[in-house]
């Protein structure tokens, strides 16, 4: 069932289990919490599909390295940044998971046996298999994947959820017409308060833009609200515990990670049309859409130090050249134009055709424009960042308009960044060499004495990074190391679980959408273990009602 708060009469509420943001995490364990027979609520601060107002609230201040506008970062309406997200799935490689004595703050506290058990559940989730096509599959396809050695570089592959709109609020229909499911836009929440012993919350406080104010108690609470949001709702829910909900070691909005983007250098040499054939394009194999990418190898990392970084080799404009008129016109249609339902149908229209271009006249076209000097064959870096306590999400003095302080982002890179980035170039330079494929020539960058990341306007689309906000609510078994524990729940709060990639301890280099999923199952089923049911005779069967004297908890 929807409500538009808006326009309801509800002053309170009771639920089984409220859901405090309307993305992949939240939408995820609300299917499984209904398919277990409890009664959701999903509050979502904005409506249906994009609006100022709402998205309006996502404004703050960035005060490090260079990042996107925050209020252009993330979409604030059913969905979330779903509604633009270009479908990649990718899952994390174990040694992402174990402590690695060269990445301070490393280590997951569940191992990878345990995700691999959730991302087979997850998967389905996404329509696709049980099993990616591997870079074995793509050799067998007849593509001309190089033979690295597995010690220096891994062939990886990212699939594509062909759904672009799977998370949307009309292909969510499973959710609007259940019987124990309310969603209810328009809802911000904007304090989750605890009980005055502080180890429990006891309601959550929503408002919206029209001057309405309601509370919404529960049994148990899930903030999947995203990487930004979770830290900033448990910083300005302080007035019991001072320092914010689960900040006692002021861990909250610490070890804010993204992707950082970067060109690494150029293949200046050797087997081009191979090279952009194999990484440059995507490939249908076994009925899936794949493309292949190259990741440092385990050894590699271990014996250099580094990062689980990865790149892929595709045509693209030196840095010092000018867009193209159909990038730039792909760009304005992405960043400059509100993400309204017709401008987002504009932004799919536009990378179809050209996704059905590249299928016809790729990888012809990039390498002759490189034999023509018009393109370099560069090396996208997609990179793992390392951990970093100094990198982080605070409080502004500022206030939004239903008066909660605004962000203030402090993203901040180290030289583990950089020394992982210029190793993994300089590896793939010995191993073209070696297979006779070509020369790579690192990006002077790499190797300036001032050792500071490099963002290059003509890499990407997205070129600052991958808008993946993650690390900012960590996980770990120790509350001196995270912030949640391994099943997602806060440490000292009985009843108050965070979903998401803020609870990330690493990210590798993989896209955190199908690992967000995984770990919602998995923190979902042991909420699920820990609760009994509600009675069926307490479930509402209509618009949330307003009440009148005190709500009493759900038994």
């Amino acid at each position: 069932m929807h409500f538009d708060f808006n326009l309801s009469t509800m002053d309170s509420h009771l639920t089984d289990i409220c859901i405090i943001g309307a993305g992949v995490a939240a939408i995820t364990m609300a299917r499984r919490f209904l398919r277990e027979g409890r009664t959701v609520t999903v509050l979502e601060s904005g409506g249906l599909d994009y609006e100022s107002g709402p998205a309006s609230l996502n404004a703050g201040q960035n005060v490090g390295e260079e990042y996107y506008a925050l209020d252009h970062a993330r979409l604030r309406f059913f969905g979330g940044s779903t509604a633009i997200w270009g479908g990649r799935v990718a899952e994390l490689d174990p040694i992402d998971l174990k402590h690695r004595d060269w990445v301070p703050h490393s280590g997951w506290p569940i191992d990878y046996a345990q995700l691999r058990h959730y991302y087979d559940q997850a998967r389905p989730e996404f329509g696709l298999p049980l099993t990616a096509p591997q870079a074995r599959d793509m050799k067998r396809a007849g593509i001309a994947i190089p033979d690295f050695e597995d010690d220096e570089l891994a062939v990886r592959t990212w699939q594509f959820d062909r759904q672009f709109n799977r998370f949307t609020f009309p292909s969510c229909e499973d959710l609007v017409d259940h019987p124990r499911c309310s969603i209810i836009t328009h809802a911000t929440v904007t304090a989750i308060e605890a009980e005055d012993n502080g180890r429990s919350i006891k309601w959550a406080t929503v408002r919206s833009l029209h001057g309405k104010c309601a509370t919404i108690r529960a049994r148990t609470f899930v903030l999947a609200a995203g990487g930004i949001e979770n830290p900033r709702l448990l910083l300005v829910s302080n007035t019991v515990q001072t320092k914010g909900l689960g900040n006692d070691r002021d861990l909250v909005g610490r070890f804010f990670m993204e992707h950082p983007h970067a060109r690494g250098g150029r293949v200046t040499s050797g087997k081009l049309w191979r090279l952009l054939n194999a990484f440059g394009r995507r490939h249908q194999i076994d009925g899936q859409t794949v493309a292949a990418l190259i990741a440092a190898g385990t050894g590699l990392q271990q014996r250099e130090r580094t990062l689980n970084s990865a790149l892929t080799i595709a045509g693209r404009r030196p840095e010092d050249g000018t867009r193209f008129m159909g990038m730039r016109a792909y760009m304005r249609l992405k960043h400059d134009l509100s993400p309204t339902r017709r401008s987002r149908m504009l932004w799919r229209v536009a990378k179809k055709t050209a996704s059905r271009v590249q299928k016809l006249v790729d990888p012809t076209r990039p390498w002759l424009l490189t034999r023509l000097g018009r393109l370099e064959a560069a090396l996208v870096i997609r990179a793992e960042q390392a951990p970093n306590p100094d990198s982080r999400v605070m409080l502004a003095n500022e206030r939004d308009t239903l008066g909660v302080r605004r962000v203030q982002l402090d993203w901040q890179m180290s030289d583990l960044d950089i020394h992982s980035v210029d190793r993994l170039v300089h590896a793939l330079g010995r191993e073209l060499e070696r297979i006779g494929a070509g020369r790579v020539d690192a990006a002077p960058w790499l190797n300036r004495a001032e050792r500071r990341w490099h963002t290059d306007p003509q890499i990407s689309a997205h070129p600052i990074g991958g808008y993946h906000h993650m690390g900012t609510t960590r996980m770990a078994d120790d509350p001196s190391r995270g912030v949640v524990d391994r099943n997602g729940r806060v440490f000292g709060l009985a009843n108050l679980y965070v979903a998401g990639s803020s609870i990330f301890p690493t990210s590798g280099w993989a896209n955190p959408t199908l690992t967000i999923a995984a770990l919602s199952l998995r923190t979902a089923d042991h909420i699920l273990r820990s609760t009994q049911p509600k009675r069926a005779a307490d479930r509402p069967t209509g618009e949330p009602k307003a009440e009148t004297g005190k709500p009493v908890l759900i038994p």
